[in-house]
């Protein structure tokens, strides 16, 4: 899901994974799995605090002619403010007044552009220490993330926290690129010093594919267009790879999972009898003439009818966002999940998850919250906190009692209702879930059933 405030309201709707913090959105909102499924990638840039971040994407939008003629003139009207000579290209992705006045990225930016290749989605997530927990908002729906190193400082503790959250929020693609390289004068073996040591703990952390590029995002060396300085590189620039590798899935490979967000009566005299459950299919395909069960009730029926954009169809497939009508007069409602009658997920009370804590208050055992799976919100307890993840060694710091802020742990929670928690593997939608404060809202960890 992307989740646009930190206030979190009991009862938003979920998307396609998880997230948290705010965002600066520099275009306009776009359903995260439509994207993937018509081809569109969905990237997120990390980093420590000046590594470049926002330089690259400034480089890779203004070199690949992505920013609009006002853009650009607004960038140099605020550089020029700042008392730079030229165009200072991460104020495209700054979006806020005290991220230039501060020359810091806060907020997680999010900017919209295409090559004749691609079509791309793209978030500028913080760098800072006390923002890590924004790269869950940027990573959770993400095909892809950018982490990246200064050449002169090699990878530190924030690259490996950065790290650690992609391999929580099993991001399938990794690309680490090796920042400031004109810096060392784009000598080789900095290189490959920082990739080894960098794919050495990817590995450990169970990431599958890294990707290392060497890059001066401040000259433009291998962001779009090949170094000249760098004739040992012989991989693709950053753009060439993003246009070329493989995202989206099968959505007929999935278990099919379907949950009620709004329930459609118009009762009008043309549709006097309709009723449908309207939502988006969080993973994969359902089928006119299918058998489903209604979770958690266990009530059975079969698929009467699919409407798509008011057009009956006979089959929808994830990510699309359809109302399904069914052949019984079963009490169906908001948070339901309707799943084929062969496939049936397990219910349960007993949650054991990774999470990652984003609040300011700390998570406690014994904690009464909100767990927010879906378009489902249950009350639960945490009842034990058996680890927190010691990012240094990746070893498992036992019985912490709390986690706070940024921190990685994990948790045992029991719900007061039974839900239908997939495993994370098998679906970042449908096996990841918030734990929100009851008392304000406020988003207090992202979990993910990774048992």
């Amino acid at each position: 899901m992307t989740i646009t405030s930190t206030s979190a309201v009991p009862g938003t709707g979920i998307g396609t994974g998880i997230g948290t913090g705010t965002s600066t959105g520099t275009g306009t909102s776009t359903d995260a799995g439509a994207d993937t499924a018509a081809g569109t990638l969905r990237l997120a840039t990390a980093g420590s605090v000046d590594d470049g971040k926002s330089t690259l994407v400034g480089r890779l939008l203004y070199d690949s002619k992505s920013i609009l003629t006002d853009q650009l003139e607004a960038v140099e009207r605020a550089s020029r403010s700042r008392g730079a000579a030229e165009p200072d290209l991460a104020l495209l992705t700054d979006g806020l007044r005290a991220e230039r006045e501060q020359g810091i990225t806060i907020d997680v930016a999010y900017r919209y552009f295409a090559t004749a290749r691609r079509r791309f989605i793209l978030a500028d997530t913080p760098g800072h220490v006390q923002y890590t927990r924004n790269m869950v908002t940027g990573a959770s729906t993400a095909d892809l993330t950018v982490i990246l190193v200064d050449a002169r400082n090699g990878v530190v503790e924030q690259t490996r926290r950065h790290a650690a959250v992609a391999a929580l929020l099993r991001v399938p693609h990794v690309v680490l690129a090796v920042n400031k390289m004109d810096l060392v004068e784009y000598a080789e073996p900095v290189f490959a010093k920082i990739a080894e040591e960098f794919t050495a703990y990817a590995a450990e952390l169970g990431i599958p594919e890294v990707t290392s590029i060497p890059v001066s995002a401040l000259a433009g060396d291998n962001v779009v267009d090949p170094s000249a300085h760098m004739d040992w590189y012989c991989g693709p620039t950053v753009l060439e790879h993003l246009e070329t590798v493989a995202v989206g899935h099968d959505p007929d490979g999935c278990r099919a999972r379907f949950p009620v967000q709004y329930v459609i009566r118009p009762q009008t005299a043309e549709h006097p009898d309709y009723r449908g459950y309207a939502g988006q299919i969080a993973v994969g395909t359902f089928r006119v003439g299918e058998s489903v069960t209604v979770l958690p009730s266990g009530r059975t029926s079969t698929v009467k009818g699919i409407d798509l954009l008011g057009t009956s169809v006979d089959v929808a497939r994830s990510p699309q966002s359809v109302t399904i009508l069914l052949e019984d007069d079963i009490d169906v409602s908001r948070g339901d999940l309707l799943v084929p009658s062969d496939g049936i997920p397990a219910l349960g009370q007993d949650i054991e998850a990774t999470v990652c804590h984003v609040a300011d208050t700390p998570l406690t055992v014994g904690q009464r919250v909100l767990l927010k799976h879906t378009t489902r919100t249950v009350k639960a307890i945490v009842k034990e906190i058996p680890s927190r993840l010691t990012l240094e060694d990746l070893s498992q710091h036992p019985a912490p009692g709390r986690l706070v802020a940024n921190d990685i742990g994990r948790v045992r929670v029991r719900t007061a209702e039974p839900i239908a928690l997939d495993s994370y593997a098998d679906s970042r939608r449908t096996g990841s879930f918030l734990l929100i404060d009851p008392a304000d809202g406020t988003t207090l960890a992202a979990g993910m059933r990774t048992a």
